[in-house]
C-alpha cells in the first residue's frame, strides 16, 4: 500500500478572511501534514495568504492552487516564485491554471485564446526566471520579451535575486485531455479540481501521451497527482452530501458558461452528463438550491469523503489505490485531525 500525502486546501476567501485559517495551519502542521495551499477567483490573491499563515510554519511546503496566469505576467510570477521561496526557506510549489474566458476576458481583461500555447509559453519564461542561467527571453506571440516595438529601449534582463533553488516545483491546474496531455509533459505534477479515483481512465490516455512526448519532464514515478479530497465526517451520509452539494451545483452550473464549462466537461466524462445537464439548467435559470438537490449522492460520493468514520476509512481504499499522491482536505481541525488519523 503507498503512502498517501495530505494537503490542507484553504482555497479563495469568499466575503472575507475565513476565521479559523491560522489554527488549520498550525494544526495541519503539527499533524504531519505535506503541505497547505491557496487559491485565487476574483476576490482574494493567492500568494498573500500564503505568505502570510506560511510565515508561522516550519517545515509544510506552501502551494499555489491555483495562481491565475491572466493575474500576472509571466516574469512577475516568477519573481513571486523566487521571493516566496526565499522566505519560506525552499518550501514553495507553483500551482498555475488558465482559468475560464469569462474571468480571463470578464475580470483581467485579456484574451482567452489558445490556452494550451499559452500555457506552454507561460510555464518556459517563468522556468527562466527562476533559473537565472541567461537573461529572459521569448519568441512567442503571447509573452514576447523584450516587448518588440514601443520604444525599442527593452532590453533582455536576469532578476536582480539570485534564486535559492534553480529550479520550483510546478503544478498545473487541467481538466480537458488536451490540457491534461500538457501538465504531463511540461509539469512536475498535476492538480485536477475534481478528482474520482473510479473514473481515472479517463484521463489514462492523456497522461500517457504527456509523458511520452520528447523532453517531458517526468515519467508517472514522480509526478505528483494533488487530489481535492473534501471530506465531510457525519454519521448521516445524506446530510453530509447536502453541505457538499451546493458548491458542485456552483461549479456545475455557474462556474463558466453553458456553451463553455470546463468543470462541467469534466462531470460528463465521469459518466454524469445527463444529471450534470440538468443541475446546469436549474442553475442558469436561478434556481440555486434545486440545483443543488439535483446533485446526486452517488456524484457526491464520487468526488468527495462523506459520511461516517468507518465508511470514509473504506472509501479511502479507492484513493489508495489511484494515481493521486496528495490528498487535498478542507475542513475544521477535527476532519484534519481524522484524516491525518485515517491516512498518515
Amino acid at each position: 500500500m503507498k503512502d498517501m500525502k495530505l494537503g490542507l486546501q484553504l482555497g479563495y476567501w469568499g466575503a472575507g478572511p475565513p476565521e479559523h485559517a491560522a489554527e488549520q495551519v498550525a494544526e495541519a502542521e503539527r499533524l504531519g501534514f505535506d503541505s497547505i495551499w491557496t487559491a485565487e477567483a476574483y476576490g482574494s490573491d493567492a500568494l498573500t495568504p500564503l505568505a502570510w499563515w506560511g510565515s508561522r510554519t516550519s517545515t509544510v511546503r506552501l502551494g499555489t492552487a491555483l495562481c491565475q496566469l491572466s493575474a500576472r505576467t509571466p516574469t512577475a510570477m516568477g519573481m513571486a516564485a523566487i521571493t516566496l521561496d526565499h522566505l519560506s526557506g525552499g518550501r514553495f510549489v507553483l500551482g498555475l491554471g488558465v482559468s475560464g474566458p469569462q474571468v480571463v476576458e470578464g475580470w483581467y481583461g485579456q484574451p482567452f485564446d489558445k490556452p494550451l500555447a499559452r500555457t506552454r509559453e507561460y510555464v518556459d519564461v517563468v522556468r527562466q526566471v527562476i533559473a537565472r542561467t541567461a537573461p529572459v527571453t521569448s519568441d512567442g506571440p503571447h509573452y514576447p520579451l523584450p516587448y518588440p516595438g514601443g520604444t525599442g529601449l527593452g532590453k533582455a534582463l536576469k532578476p536582480i535575486v539570485h534564486p535559492l533553488r534553480n529550479e520550483i516545483p510546478i503544478i498545473l491546474g487541467a481538466e480537458g485531455p488536451k490540457n491534461v496531455a500538457l501538465a504531463a509533459e511540461v509539469a512536475d505534477g498535476w492538480f485536477p479540481i475534481f478528482f474520482s479515483p473510479n473514473a481515472m481512465k479517463a484521463f489514462e490516455a492523456s497522461l500517457a501521451e504527456g509523458f511520452a512526448r520528447p523532453g517531458a519532464r517526468r515519467s508517472p514515478a514522480d509526478f505528483e497527482v494533488i487530489a481535492l479530497a473534501p471530506t465531510l465526517v457525519d454519521d448521516d451520509v445524506e446530510r453530509a452530501a447536502d453541505a457538499y452539494r451546493p458548491f458542485l451545483a456552483l461549479y456545475i452550473g455557474g462556474m463558466g458558461a453553458k456553451s463553455a464549462n470546463f468543470h462541467f466537461d469534466v462531470f460528463a466524462r465521469m459518466g454524469y452528463e445527463a444529471e450534470a445537464r440538468v443541475v446546469q439548467e436549474l442553475y442558469l435559470e436561478g434556481r440555486k438550491e434545486e440545483a443543488a438537490a439535483a446533485v446526486p449522492t452517488s456524484l457526491v460520493e464520487d468526488v468527495a469523503l462523506i459520511g461516517p468514520k468507518e465508511k470514509i476509512r473504506d472509501d479511502l481504499e479507492a484513493w489508495r489505490e489511484s494515481i493521486a499522491t496528495t490528498l487535498l482536505v478542507s475542513g475544521d481541525v477535527a476532519t484534519l485531525r481524522t484524516m491525518a488519523e485515517l491516512v498518515l
